[in-house]
């Protein structure tokens, strides 16, 4: 294990994080390093609203967007480990309209058939982004035309979606699924579980590690610690811009349990999170999934033809496979579009989150989370 130097990693980051809520480019953001269980960072930067310059608290909430792939990654193992399911299961095992898909193509506004489908989908496909299902051009008209009763649950989505096409054959591409795919492993946890998603993650996941502000619909409480969304222009610099709080993401209503983009949490709730993660799985003496779990949720899921090193998927998590990159191979860890960003490296014991929520520079190619991944490892010590 290589040390962080806590001086230098403060310094390196406080400059960072000031200068771009100076320029407005940040308008407010919450961080925080743990290195071996010792927290070496945990700050608070800018505002609660970029407008009213209100500071940004200690308490604020943010929507996680993608960053809820993780944990329904997490979901999905500890139904492994109970018996469930498994994650080489069939999704037309427990959902059984999807068993003969079709494959097309998007001209001139419309879906076109190209062939049927010759690969079943399966929970492994779902979480690796390897299933064709709500992704690229078809998947995204589909999700766009869905009727708004059945957007409101889990239930209702994987109604809509079971007769309509997949962009490629399961397990031959990679292209990111934003929602769709993730919403399919929430579906069958329900099923199988006899709970509703969100009930399940209370009772084995968020309850257990003390998330107690990690959720899909928000109380009045958790609705005034929420973050305003972030904006930017050179013209106004930083400023604040309406959303609803009755949709954590891109209208989804907060009914919608959805796996792939519907959390709202306080970094010190992802922080938990991400340290049982970072511990293989145990968390203050809490064992939320064997290590075995953990160490396949950060295992490389997809060939090199599909998806080449040094980023690959693993479950629900991108994974750093090979040298060459500017963080360690086998950190893992995701993204939010929102700006929210969260990696653990198990073998320096690192685990690190960087909360925003900004309409302006979001998703796993935000320049923040890009530079605040340079910042903790060249606060290594010498």
């Amino acid at each position: 294990m290589k040390k962080l130097n806590q001086e230098k990693l403060n310094a390196l980051v406080d400059a960072r994080v000031k200068a771009d809520v100076d320029s407005g480019r940040v308008g407010g953001a919450a961080l925080c390093v743990v290195q071996d269980g010792m927290v070496l960072l945990n700050k608070t930067y800018g505002y609660q609203n970029a407008t009213t310059k209100e500071p940004l608290r200690a308490d604020a909430i943010f929507r996680l967007a993608s960053m809820t792939k993780p944990i329904t990654a997490v979901a999905a193992l500890i139904a492994e480990e109970q018996g469930l399911l498994s994650i080489d299961d069939e999704l037309c095992k427990y959902i059984p309209s999807y068993a003969e898909m079709k494959i097309g193509h998007m001209e001139n506004g419309q879906p076109v058939y190209d062939k049927d489908a010759q690969t079943r989908i399966t929970i492994k496909h779902l979480l690796s982004h390897t299933s064709g299902l709500g992704t690229m051009e078809v998947g995204d008209h589909a999700w766009a035309t869905m009727p708004a009763e059945l957007a409101k649950t889990p239930a209702g989505v994987m109604e809509w979606l079971s007769d309509k096409m997949l962009a490629f054959e399961p397990y031959t591409a990679q292209w990111y699924s934003p929602v769709a795919a993730f919403v399919a492993v929430a579906r069958i946890i329900e099923i199988q579980s006899g709970m509703a998603y969100n009930e399940y993650l209370d009772k084995y996941l968020f309850a257990p590690l003390g998330m107690k502000d990690t959720t899909f619909d928000l109380s009045d409480d958790q609705k005034a610690r929420m973050i305003a969304m972030h904006n930017y222009s050179e013209q106004q610099g930083g400023f604040a811009v309406p959303m609803s709080l009755d949709t954590i993401f891109e209208g989804i209503p907060n009914t919608q349990y959805c796996g792939g983009a519907g959390l709202a949490a306080t970094l010190e709730d992802y922080v938990r999170f991400g340290e049982m993660l970072t511990h293989g799985g145990e968390w203050n003496g809490v064992r939320i999934l064997s290590e075995a779990s953990v160490k396949k949720m950060a295992t490389v899921q997809v060939t090199d033809e599909i998806m080449p090193p040094p980023i690959q998927w693993g479950l629900g998590v991108r994974v750093i496979s090979a040298d060459g990159y500017q963080m360690p191979k086998g950190c893992f860890g995701w993204s939010g579009a929102y700006g929210t960003h969260y990696w653990s490296d198990p073998e320096n014991k690192i685990t690190a989150i960087y909360m925003k929520n900004s309409c302006y520079d979001g998703g796993a190619g935000a320049v923040t989370s890009f530079l605040y991944e340079q910042d903790v490892y060249a606060a290594f010590e010498d």
